[in-house]
This record gives C-alpha cells, sequence and structure tokens, in this order.
C-alpha cells in the first residue's frame, strides 16, 4: 500500500545550498521511493502571507520551480504542481473555515507570536496582523486534506500546524457524520542537515549569510566560498574539523572517503585558502550538471508551465471528486441529478478544448494520424500503415485509454511513442534532455486530456 506524503514549498526566495541539503535533495530521494506517493507543490497562496513584493513572489515560483527539477524531481513519479493552479483547495479552506473554531487559531504560534510582539511595544494586539496570517493553519489544512495525505514532512516549528489540520478534519468529519478525511501525521526527519553559512551561523536569508546554488554560475559560488569565516591558524597549523563551517559543508556532499581525506589534510596543516579551493571545486563537480539544467529550464519557462499543469491535472483527478462529496455532504447540492458527474468530468478535464487527432493519406497511399495539443501545437507523427482499420484502432486506443495505451520514451533526440514494442509514432526533435522531458510530460498530459474527455 502506497502511503501519500505532501510537501508545501514556499514560493518567496532564491534557493540556496543549505535549502538544497536540508531540503530539496532529501525530498527528491524520498519520491524515488515505490512505496511513496510524493505530492510536491509550490505554497504560492502561502508566499502572499509573508510577502506582497509581485516580482518577488513570481521570480520565486519560476526559480524555486527550475531548482526542482533540475535537481533529479521526476514529475512522471511525483505529482508537482503550483497551489493556486487547484481551485478546489481554496474551496475547501472555506468549507474547513466554516467548522474552525476561533479559539482554535488563536492558540496558532505564528498568531500568538505577533500579538505578544505588539503587547510588549504596547501596541494594539493585532497591529500589523492580518487575516491571512491569521487563516494560515486553516489554508495549510486544506492544502493536506484535499488530498488525504497521510504524512506531512515538517520542522518541529510546524508540528501545530499538523496537529490543527487534524483537529478541523475531526471537526469537519463529526460535524457531516462521515469519515471525509483521513488524520494527516507530522514526520519529523531527526537527521536533517543543517549547513552553517559564511559567518558559521546556520545558513539562512535571514542572517544574509547564504551559499548560492544556481544564481551567479560558478564565479560566485567560488567567490561566496572563499568569504567563509575561518580562524587565524596560518598554512602549516593543523586545523579543527569540529569548528570548521567549509568542513561541515564539505561532508554534506562527499563520500566519506573523500571526507576522511579532506579532515586529514585539515589536521596536516593545509592553508584554508586551498582548502576553501578543494570545497569548490567538489561541489561544483555536482552542482554543474544541475546548473546546466537549471539554465535550460530558466530558458524555457514554458516547459515549466506545461510539467505543471500535467501536475495540476493529475491533483486535481483527485481533489476535484472530494470537493463533490463535500459540497453535498454540507447542502450545497445541484438540483440536476447528473449535474455531479458531469461537473466532476468538466473539473478532471481541465481544459475547455481537448486535444484532437487528424488522420491523413501519404501521397505513397499509407494511413497516418497527428495528435494536435489543445493549442494547435503538432505532438506526434504516427508511422505509417498500410491498413486504415490499424491506425484507427490505435487512435482509439489513445483516445480511450490515455497514456496506458502505449510508451512514450525518449530516443536520441526524438520523443517516441511504443505501442504492443513496436515504434508508432515520432515527436519533434529537442535540443536536450530537459526539452525532451518536458516535451514527453505535455504529451502524457494531452492523452489524460483525450482519456478523460471520452469519459465524460
Amino acid at each position: 500500500m502506497h502511503t501519500r506524503v505532501l510537501t508545501g514549498i514556499t514560493t518567496t526566495g532564491t534557493p540556496h545550498l543549505g535549502n538544497y541539503v536540508g531540503a530539496i535533495r532529501p525530498a527528491i530521494l524520498a519520491s524515488k521511493d515505490p512505496q511513496v506517493d510524493a505530492f510536491y507543490f509550490m505554497a504560492d497562496y502561502h508566499a502572499l502571507i509573508k510577502s506582497d513584493d509581485a516580482a518577488r513572489v513570481e521570480a520565486s515560483r519560476l526559480q524555486i520551480t527550475a531548482t526542482w527539477l533540475a535537481g533529479g524531481l521526476d514529475p512522471n513519479t511525483a505529482t508537482f504542481y503550483r497551489q493556486s493552479d487547484i481551485p478546489e483547495v481554496p474551496e475547501l479552506m472555506w468549507l474547513l473555515t466554516c467548522v474552525t473554531a476561533k479559539g482554535l487559531l488563536n492558540r496558532a504560534h505564528a498568531y500568538k507570536a505577533a500579538v505578544d510582539r505588539n503587547l510588549e511595544i504596547h501596541e494594539d494586539p493585532d497591529a500589523g496582523v492580518t487575516a491571512g496570517l491569521y487563516m494560515y493553519p486553516v489554508l495549510m489544512a486544506a492544502d493536506i486534506l484535499a488530498f488525504n495525505a497521510n504524512k506531512v514532512p515538517v520542522g518541529r516549528d510546524q508540528i501545530q500546524h499538523i496537529e490543527m489540520a487534524r483537529d478541523i478534519a475531526q471537526r469537519f468529519n463529526h460535524t457531516y457524520g462521515r469519515e471525509f478525511f483521513v488524520m494527516p501525521e507530522a514526520h519529523i526527519e531527526e537527521q536533517v542537515a543543517t549547513l552553517p553559512g559564511l559567518d558559521g551561523r546556520k545558513m539562512s536569508k535571514s542572517y544574509d549569510n547564504t551559499i548560492p546554488l544556481f544564481e551567479g554560475g560558478a564565479k560566485a559560488l567560488r567567490e561566496t566560498i572563499m568569504k567563509i569565516v575561518t580562524d587565524s591558524r596560518a598554512p602549516g597549523e593543523p586545523k579543527d574539523t569540529d569548528d570548521a563551517a567549509l568542513f561541515t559543508i564539505f561532508k554534506a556532499f562527499a563520500t566519506p572517503a573523500e571526507t576522511a581525506a579532506f579532515a586529514d589534510a585539515l589536521r596536516g596543516g593545509i592553508g584554508w585558502g586551498e582548502a576553501k579551493q578543494v570545497l569548490f571545486e567538489r561541489l561544483e563537480s555536482e552542482i554543474a550538471p544541475m546548473r546546466e539544467r537549471y539554465d535550460a529550464l530558466m530558458a524555457r519557462p514554458d516547459d515549466m508551465e506545461d510539467i505543471l499543469h500535467t501536475g495540476a491535472a493529475k491533483a486535481r483527478a483527485i481533489a476535484a471528486p472530494l470537493l463533490e462529496t463535500l459540497r453535498e455532504a454540507v447542502g450545497l447540492r445541484s438540483y440536476r441529478p447528473q449535474a455531479k458527474a458531469e461537473s466532476v468530468a468538466a473539473v478532471i478535464a481541465t481544459k475547455a478544448k481537448p486535444p484532437r487527432f487528424a488522420s491523413f493519406r501519404d501521397d505513397d497511399g499509407r494511413f497516418r494520424f497527428r495528435l494536435f495539443a489543445a493549442d494547435g501545437e503538432e505532438l506526434l507523427l504516427s508511422e505509417p500503415f498500410a491498413d486504415p482499420k490499424a491506425a484507427g484502432a490505435l487512435r482509439q486506443r489513445l483516445s480511450t485509454m490515455g497514456g496506458g495505451a502505449a510508451v512514450i520514451e525518449s530516443l536520441d533526440d526524438h520523443v517516441v511513442m511504443r505501442a504492443d514494442g513496436e515504434i508508432v509514432a515520432r515527436g519533434a526533435r529537442y535540443p536536450d534532455d530537459v526539452a525532451r522531458a518536458a516535451a514527453v510530460m505535455r504529451l502524457r498530459g494531452a492523452l489524460a486530456d483525450l482519456a478523460a474527455a471520452q469519459d465524460a
């Protein structure tokens, strides 16, 4: 049985080395577990609570999406989407708000901390406190409960929010007499890696002591590493690895053998400047391939848009039927008996105009078909068929079964489709792996849309 694990990624900044080691890398690794049904989303509604800088929020959404994909997140395995692309989330938030006790929200740590700060300076208790901050726990509950996630990886400071989500879910279940929601559990990673920043304190934008992950390229990475604060021990003097920030950073990226060799070099008196160069070279060997993928993604935001839209379609296929059930439960029922099924089918399809096939006959008399996206872009051209019935049968399979009717993969610089082991259609040529991966996702999404439209 799969365990559904859900993680939100706040979009208010540019990812740095500490984010990668502490959150991004372990989450991507966890998503590869075949027993995990991983949901990762850009928490851009949450970002609006923390920042009113629209340009910053917009840029951060793009940068963080590219970072996770460049870091190895496979959108074919994980469900990867933007919170703001799921209209069921804010709708669920309102349904949950209507059963949430104000007293529960009064006890939220973030709200209480804001009130306490105001009282310390003899201000009105709610000065500067927005309704968004106050309602944050309900939005977080909706993020989790819309997909009935079993586990939510959080830091210890977020445990209360998971407990509140459970309280809200139980209250809704009790009020409306059914177990609509499973009870989510907080998953605490006790061994989360925390990297020191340039000054030895925890790497954080709040301290302005971060090391960039991709921004500025190799030059910026090296220049920043050279700013790491070290002690005054000269070349030739043994260095203490326990208190050396650059050793801690090195260890987070190196193999045990590499770590042991670096520790020996420090104890043997290597100069700090040379040690920083060793650290840079080790980091660059891992980061450079990811940076190349990141730059390619940032140059083609449309590819990321396709990936996120496909992820949103997968997510909404789960959330939409649940919301229909909840609407019925609270009395928001349609007067037409068939309306429920129709509205769910329409939501799952997610697009007003579905993709389409077009059949034609070649000059040599053989038969082919093309698959066009909803916006008119050609996604596939079939191989020629001598028998029009064979071409029609394959078209029908693809229309009704979606991606389950065929294998879609990269081959050389093409995207190809196989059915029964044979290549039956080809996409356009793409210049690199990133573009082909995005094309595969778009094609799978188009086939899913076709199948959903057929079901509707």
